[in-house]
């Protein structure tokens, strides 16, 4: 699927150093507990020096014993590694990986004993049995780790239920929430906690995008650095930088699964096609979008909505309105009302993969009181000629000769001789 914020084809440049520290917060004052750093680097230590005096002592393998206790020290930084390793799978591929790994240690035992019965030399059989266990054992390991997300923990009873409670479940940010910026709204309203992991990845899209050549593209990619600079100071939250990357995937967003997968967390995105892709692949989403749908508030047929209409609808003498959280509502009867504001009556309300849209129709009242009243044709009343303007007129009209048409009613100025 094609990203919104970067054009198909670029090359991707080299990871750049982040603008800002994206560090968790540190509080004041934490109080001691068992199991901080300093705790995990004391036994460690005292595990590395025991493998290094181990390798002096008894010299294995006929070598000097600065040699021997080099090995025993390469031996206890494997086995930190292979710890650092286990801290970050789950539970279930915990229990996947030593159940193969007890079959396969079971498989080479039941091998060797066949093996045994034959008349192959002792040398040659002892390494078979050495190179079968081995590999009946990385075998049963890798698979058993691969195949360990299709165990259902819930059916042993809630044996591990606080299992998920207690791990640190991290929340993956996809570049579309970041760039949205309604992330850190729901951050400050403590609506999410815990570890917020940004991928190296998303963090070079966006600021590919921040150092766009389009104006628009490079507010939002900007916009997005301000967003995380504020989630990374709130001190509920720990920020973290996932240095993991894919190389043989090519799309972001399936990065984003396969990381998510590795670190058993979920992604926190608004992008309508990671959502789907994710969900089939039983990634756990959480859409902002969804959030926001399912936070506006209720309306019911029937209520009394004040609305303000804004233009004409695409049916005859419709109106539409629109809330202040983006909801569409379509008024029939409404067109005569475009930048009015009314009451309406619900009829009904439709969720639809967009948004939620409000049908309603016109108030009778508001209807009423808009409709212009009807021209009232008034009687004409004859005026009466005002007598001093017609005693003029009849005296002018003498005086020039003219005679004056015979008066229907009978002048009352005029008195008869």
């Amino acid at each position: 699927m094609t990203r919104p914020y970067i054009k198909a084809g670029n090359p991707v440049p080299p990871p750049a150093s982040t603008p800002f520290p994206l560090r968790p917060a540190t509080p004041a004052y934490a109080p001691p507990q068992f199991g901080s750093w300093w705790d995990h680097f004391l036994v460690r230590m005292i595990f590395a020096v025991a493998c290094v005096a181990a390798g002096y002592h008894f010299h294995p393998f006929d070598l000097s014993k600065w040699v021997d206790a080099g090995i025993g020290l390469a031996f206890s930084i494997s086995v930190f590694l292979f710890e650092i390793r286990l801290q970050r799978a789950s539970m279930r591929r915990l229990i996947g990986a030593a159940v193969g790994s007890i079959l396969g240690i079971l498989g080479a035992y039941l091998m060797g004993l066949v093996l045994a019965r034959t008349s192959i030399p002792e040398g040659s059989r002892s390494f078979l049995d050495v190179a079968l266990l081995l590999v009946m054992t990385y075998i049963g390991l890798v698979i058993g780790a691969s195949k360990g997300d299709m165990l259902n923990l819930q059916a042993l009873g809630g044996l591990f239920g606080s299992e998920r409670s207690t791990r640190r479940m991290p929340k993956v940010l996809d570049t579309s929430v970041i760039i949205d910026g309604r992330i850190a709204d729901i951050c400050e309203a403590h609506f999410l906690d815990g570890v917020l992991m940004i991928p190296q990845f998303v963090l070079r899209e966006l600021q590919l995008v921040a150092d766009s050549a389009d104006s628009m593209k490079r507010q939002r990619g900007r916009r997005g650095l301000e967003v995380l600079q504020r989630i990374q100071k709130m001190a509920h939250l720990e920020v973290e930088i996932a240095d993991d990357d894919f190389a043989n995937v090519a799309d972001v967003d399936m990065k984003l699964i396969e990381l998510a997968k590795r670190y058993d967390g979920k992604i926190v995105t608004n992008d309508y096609n990671l959502n789907k892709v994710a969900s089939l692949q039983g990634i756990e989403i959480l859409n902002v979008n969804q959030l926001a749908n399912a936070l506006k508030p209720v309306v019911l047929p029937g209520e009394i909505m004040r609305v303000f209409i804004l233009r004409e609808g695409k049916e005859y003498n419709q109106g539409v309105a629109y809330l202040d959280d983006g909801t569409m509502v379509v008024v029939d009867g409404a067109r005569r009302m475009i930048n009015k504001t009314i009451d309406i009556t619900v009829t009904s309300v439709h969720q639809t993969t967009a948004g939620k849209m409000i049908f309603g129709r016109l108030d009778e009242r508001e209807a009423q009181n808009a409709r212009p009243a009807p021209p009232q044709i008034m009687p004409e009343i004859p005026q009466p000629r005002p007598v001093e303007q017609h005693a003029v007129r009849h005296s002018e009209a003498i005086a020039a000769g003219e005679r004056l048409p015979r008066p229907i009613a009978p002048d009352a100025s005029h008195d008869p001789e």
